[in-house]
């Protein structure tokens, strides 16, 4: 089997946040790339790459963009591969949501 990296559902989340916020547009296009030359097999995979990153339950994983400006909250399934975006925003509008649920 050759190796893909990570699946990533969708970019086109990214790219509508960053046409609304564009100094966001190269630190989510980079967190992307890392996303997608990855292949996480477990929340301590993750954490030796991004220390800062937030396991909140229920398989989601919070992430600090552009020195903890944005937050993005992924749903991530360890055994197949494939990251889900379930929220993208600035700190503020993570403040009002249930990263858990989202």
């Amino acid at each position: 089997m050759i190796f893909c990296g990570m699946r990533i559902i969708s970019r086109k989340t990214l790219k509508a946040f960053w046409e609304r916020y564009p100094n966001a547009e190269q630190a989510l296009q980079a967190w992307y790339a890392d996303l997608k030359a990855s292949h996480w097999k477990s929340p301590s995979e993750i954490k030796s790459v991004y220390r800062n990153a937030s396991f909140v339950g229920n398989d989601r994983v919070v992430f600090n963009i552009k020195g903890n400006t944005y937050r993005v909250v992924i749903a991530i399934q360890y055994q197949f591969g494939i990251v889900y975006i379930r929220f993208v925003g600035t700190h503020e509008e993570y403040d009002r949501i249930d990263a858990a649920t989202v």
